[in-house]
């Protein structure tokens, strides 16, 4: 079909400039415009320009509109019927509004035509008020067994009083919910500055404090010697200072020294000599654990798809995943904390792990000295496995007194019912300031939440990005390319429309998290007699399908590459999609 249109662009095509990018959302057949905010070719001489418009299958949806009408007011006249013949509910659903709403329906009883919109609006609300209600205030009373009383009797108020307004009690009952489901997060961490000129005066003056303590220190041996400075104070000033190093960064010898001491500072909320005894117990610790000896000894690697870096996030911190959901391999579940010994083993291995992705940081000041951390939770252990919940406190209380400040922000994603327990019992062994930098999120959030703070090209594929292992071939695309991401909402659908200015091979990548949409792709010539070419006919997209779909096309002639994603479903969706336009070869 491709070969019937003509293969020379006309004339008056080529020096037109490319249209701005636009993106349209279709909730209705008005169209609502927006930016776009997909990435421009990268290729010179090539005009590429990405719009959202409405689909060409709306007459279909037209065709199909009328008996879904039909249907609908049906239902709702049947429903009115209903509300006419038991006026007892009305008095009940205004008691908490004014008394205007009880006088209106009165009123209104002669103006029919008004009558079925309300009626389709509370309809929609209340169909699922009858069941979702029940089950959510079933799963609120388990989930609250856990929980102290005084959280339970707090929120009890907020049941009863969304319980006097149909319309709106389930979202606010499934809010409740929701809110003893998954931690609530207690409040958004900015990472501070770690340049000196952006220290108040206050934060100045301690670390110069801490400088002038940690160099009488070093002159002193006090970091190097086992016997105490105060037994023979002179004989150490008499010996040359050894060199003291933490993380590889030798302390006193640049301004990398700022940048670590901070940690300790603010670890300690700017108490010196509070600061000053971390950093000693801390270089004591580095030193009877073995950290020198640790990096070079070989752990094995059990352990690499439990815990891995991978990408960045948009403040271009590495990225560590943690996957506890690979300890339901009973093997390795056995291996890392069946005894003591093992448990030590893999502790050991973890702190391998976490000192040599901290050689590769910056301390430099503006440098990145943080790591992003992701915990996934899905079928992780539960708080019943007494050794996993033994490590893992063994684990937090060292990463907090030896590791202060490494991580710019913590979530943990697919969050289960159970961690609430899990984590009000770890809780107190936390300090306030290291909790202030988690965030939650359900599995129905997880990908949403990671883009957030991880451009989705960066996020792994089996986290809802487009990122493959490393040792997959994908000649085509890489970490470096940036992604679109756009959301569908229900029962709409988008279609991103790439517009060619001269030939080429336009290759792209898309995907819908999650699908359970219909994608479709074709091409559209400029040219009047031209034919439509189907790329890839719509079809239904399910879970268990590919993650992302890669395609190309040989484009002969001025057109539109037309990507169409429609969501039948009730909940809206994350499309990504990127492209590349590569030199059109015979």
């Amino acid at each position: 079909m491709a070969g019937e249109t003509p293969t020379q662009p006309p004339p008056t095509a080529e020096p037109l400039p490319p249209p701005p990018p636009t993106v349209t959302s279709f909730d209705s057949p008005d169209l609502v415009q927006k930016e776009d905010p997909s990435p421009v070719s990268s290729t010179p001489a090539v005009s590429v320009s990405v719009t959202e418009s409405i689909s060409t299958a709306i007459a279909e949806q037209e065709e199909l509109t009328p008996p879904s009408e039909l249907v609908q007011s049906e239902l709702h006249a049947t429903v009115e019927v209903e509300k006419q013949e038991t006026p007892p509910p009305l008095p009940v659903e205004s008691e908490s509004e004014s008394p205007a709403v009880t006088e209106k329906p009165k009123e209104e009883e002669p103006s029919a035509p008004a009558a079925p919109t309300v009626v389709v609006l509370e309809s929609e609300m209340q169909q699922p008020s009858s069941t979702l209600p029940r089950e959510v205030a079933k799963e609120s009373r388990s989930l609250a067994a856990m929980m102290e009383k005084d959280k339970t009797e707090a929120q009890e108020p907020t049941l009863s009083s969304t319980s006097t307004t149909t319309t709106s009690a389930p979202v606010e009952v499934a809010a409740v919910v929701d809110q003893k489901k998954i931690p609530q997060n207690l409040g958004s961490f900015k990472e501070e500055s770690n340049k000196v000129v952006d220290l108040c005066d206050a934060e100045r003056n301690a670390l110069e404090e801490l400088k002038q303590i940690v160099q009488e220190a070093v002159d002193t041996h006090l970091f190097t010697s086992e016997t105490k400075t105060e037994e023979n104070p002179e004989n150490k000033k008499k010996e040359q200072p050894a060199e003291v190093s933490i993380w590889g960064t030798p302390l006193l010898k640049d301004d990398r020294t700022d940048v670590i001491l901070l940690k300790f500072l603010r670890a300690r909320d700017f108490k010196v000599k509070d600061s000053f005894a971390m950093l000693r117990n801390t270089i004591k610790w580095r030193k009877e654990f073995g950290i020198d000896e640790l990096l070079d000894e070989d752990l094995g690697d059990d352990m690499e798809k439990v815990v891995f870096m991978h990408g960045q996030d948009r403040e271009n911190h590495p990225v560590c995943y943690n996957v506890y959901g690979e300890f339901q391999n009973k093997d390795l579940y056995q291996k890392a904390f069946s005894d003591e010994e093992k448990r030590t083993k893999f502790l050991r291995w973890r702190i391998q792990f976490l000192e040599k992705s901290i050689r590769k940081l910056d301390f430099r000041p503006g440098g990145v000295s943080t790591v992003f951390q992701v915990s996934d939770l899905r079928n992780s252990p539960g708080p019943g496995k007494r050794e996993h919940r033994l490590a893992t406190k063994q684990a937090l209380e060292l990463l907090q007194d030896n590791y202060p400040e490494f991580v710019a922000k913590q979530v943990f994603i697919n969050v289960p019912w159970w961690y609430l327990a899990f984590y009000t019992m770890i809780s107190p062994f936390m300090t306030q300031r290291t909790k202030s930098k988690f965030v939650f999120a359900g599995p129905a959030k997880s990908a949403e939440t990671l883009f957030k703070y991880i451009p989705p090209e960066q996020v792994p594929i089996q986290y809802g990005g487009l990122s493959v292992d490393y040792c997959d071939c994908n000649p085509d695309f890489s970490d470096a390319d940036p992604a679109t991401e756009m959301t569908v909402k229900p029962g709409t659908k988008q279609t991103v429309e790439i517009t060619i200015y001269e030939k080429c091979v336009l290759v792209w990548e898309i995907r819908v998290v999650g699908w359970e949409v219909s994608y479709g792709a074709e091409f559209k010539p400029n040219t009047k007699d031209s034919y439509t070419v189907i790329i890839q006919k719509p079809r239904k997209m399910s879970g268990k399908d590919e993650p992302v779909v890669s395609q190309s096309f040989k484009v002969g002639e001025l057109g539109k590459v037309l990507l169409t994603v429609d969501n039948p479903a009730s909940k809206k969706k994350k499309l990504l999609y990127r492209f590349k336009v590569k030199p059109f070869c015979d």
